[in-house]
């Protein structure tokens, strides 16, 4: 009996695979005892802290397997990434996510996409520059991807407001 356990928004899938016998079962989060829904919101920060450690350890691996620390020019990048949204969206971040008036929140967008396109530009431009070899930029544009994946599961996880800032 093999188990496969999907989670939804608001609902978890639960298939049991036997032999040739596919049955799924639908639990909504609300059925659940306190101490799964708990253990479900632990695991998410788990794998939240798993992507991000990995990212950074991608990162490292790039520079020092090669011997060269060019390529951490990109934590600069990742470092500048999260400011303009700091300073200038501050708490009301739905309005990043639909066509605004503000002057403020269209330079966020901008400075954003910007330090965004270069994290990925820096370790092109050191490769064919010839700064850097292909492992290492292999490895860079794969702790970016790392690092995007876990925004991108931060920001799944946010709106169940468990782990929610603001």
């Amino acid at each position: 009996m093999i188990m496969l356990v999907v989670a939804d928004k608001d609902v978890i899938y639960i298939q049991y695979l036997l032999r040739a016998d596919l049955s799924m079962f639908k639990v909504r989060m609300a059925d659940l005892p306190r101490y799964v829904g708990a253990c479900l919101q632990s695991g998410k920060l788990a794998m939240l802290a798993i992507l991000v450690s990995g990212g950074i350890v991608l990162q490292i691996l790039a520079c020092a397997l090669y011997n060269n620390w060019w390529p951490m020019l990109t934590v600069l990048m990742y470092v500048l990434l999260p400011m303009p949204l700091i300073f200038f969206a501050g708490s009301d971040t739905s309005s990043l996510y639909s066509e605004s008036t503000s002057g403020w929140i269209d330079a966020t967008k901008f400075l954003t996409g910007a330090s965004a396109v270069g994290s990925i530009a820096i370790p092109v431009i050191l490769k064919h520059a010839g700064v850097i070899g292909w492992g290492a930029l292999a490895m860079e544009l794969s702790s970016f991807f790392v690092f995007v994946v876990a925004i991108l599961c931060y920001l799944v996880t946010n709106e169940d407001d468990g782990y929610s800032m603001f």
